[in-house]
């Protein structure tokens, strides 16, 4: 076998270029769209952030009027949507509900199409769905997390932004201004994060010329893996196991001897530490006091202390939004459908980007099984004995 570098994961392997979203090594900063990722999250509602994504530019006053109105005008959880989740078992996985609910919108949407390559859609048409998509996604996750309670579906209110009416529908009540802003800084800390895993699938996916729901719903499907978003599910439980503060220092020993791995430290691009995680440890800081709950920040510093003394490794954003929307309110389960409802927008960003400048997506792979064999007795007939003979055009 010929000398071939093999980089597994991807791992340093720049595949094309993207206008949505870097991290500028000389800040270590997260930018969409050139503006830092801190800056948006303390000025910005989450719509107008979306609409950066999508379009290149924040809007103007009319320009994010019209997309609140689109917005809150799909909100309502489509009968179709609620029909497929109840006849889920109740116990199953809320991504798996979510991922669910997106397919059956994207088939409700696309039912009259019969030419799959009329799927594609144009770039106002994949625009419209994004909005769809992005306005339909919080009643799913809220009813998600209601429907396992035992509780009702909360309509939604058209005179609440998107992060107000989201908390609303998902309990049912008006929330502090407080939770509100700490709702929506983290929604645009998720929103986008160039060529993740869940991204790069969605790409690999529109690549195909399939349609923009089949890439959301493969994205989807790789969000739920621990190793992705399901990592902030991991911090809470990692918190449930310890306990208290006082129970670090054990918990760690313990965990690092049986070579664990810690979720919600560490991440593939930033290695100078996570540049969201102030952002987001500042709005867990006005929550712990808001609920006050120091024993929360008690525990959250003391393992954030314990293990980048340890292992110097730094936090990622999953391990203050975990304990943050604990204290909101909700369910360890419910944290990465909240990553879907933030990242769909810059998922549906990538999509129209690949789109936009399109090559399929198929890497070469060096293959390491046996060398050609063949099975004992059989004859090839002329065509196959002709093909075979045939030298393989290089690559």
């Amino acid at each position: 076998m010929t000398d071939i570098e093999i980089k597994k994961g991807l791992a340093g392997v720049t595949v094309d270029y993207t206008a949505i979203s870097k991290v500028n090594p000389d800040t270590n900063s997260l930018l969409y769209r050139g503006y830092p990722v801190h800056e948006l999250a303390a000025t910005e509602p989450f719509e107008a952030v979306a609409y950066l994504l999508w379009h290149g530019e924040l809007p103007d006053a009319e320009q994010l009027a019209a997309l609140r109105a689109t917005e809150r005008a799909h909100r309502a959880l489509v009968p179709a949507v609620q029909q497929a989740i109840d006849l889920l078992p109740p116990g199953a996985h809320p991504m798996d509900e979510i991922r669910t609910a997106a397919s059956v919108i994207g088939a409700v949407d696309l039912a009259d199409i019969g030419n799959v390559m009329d799927a594609v859609g144009t770039p106002d048409e994949n625009l419209d769905r994004s909005i769809r998509l992005f306005a339909a996604l919080p009643a799913i996750v809220a009813y998600g997390q209601r429907r396992r309670r035992g509780e009702a579906l909360v309509p939604p209110r058209d005179d609440l932004d998107y992060a107000a009416n989201f908390l609303w529908m998902t309990f049912g009540r008006e929330a502090d201004e407080v939770v509100v802003d700490a709702f929506n800084r983290s929604m645009i800390l998720y929103a986008e994060h160039s060529f993740n895993a869940s991204t790069f699938t969605a790409r690999v996916v529109t690549s195909t010329l399939s349609d923009l729901y089949s890439a959301v719903v493969a994205a989807i499907g790789a969000l739920k893996g621990p190793l992705h978003g399901g990592a902030n599910e991991a911090v809470l439980h990692i918190f449930d196991e310890i306990g208290t503060a006082d129970n670090v220092a054990a918990w760690l020993d313990q965990a690092l001897a049986a070579k664990r791995k810690i979720m919600g430290f560490g991440h593939r691009v930033y290695k100078r530490g996570d540049s969201r995680v102030p952002t987001m440890k500042a709005a867990l800081d006005t929550l712990v006091e808001h609920y006050d709950r120091p024993d929360v920040l008690a525990l959250y510093t003391t393992l954030e202390s314990e293990f980048v003394a340890r292992k110097g490794i730094y936090p990622n954003l999953d391990y203050p939004s975990g304990p943050a929307y604990n204290l909101m309110g909700f369910d360890t389960l419910t944290f990465t459908p909240l990553f879907v409802a933030a990242r769909v927008t810059g998922w549906t960003a990538h999509i129209m980007e690949q789109q936009a400048s399109n090559a399929l997506i198929r890497p070469l792979s060096a293959y390491n099984g046996p060398d050609e064999r063949h099975i004992e007795g059989y004859v090839p007939d002329a065509a196959v004995q002709d093909a075979a003979s045939r030298p393989e055009e290089a690559h």
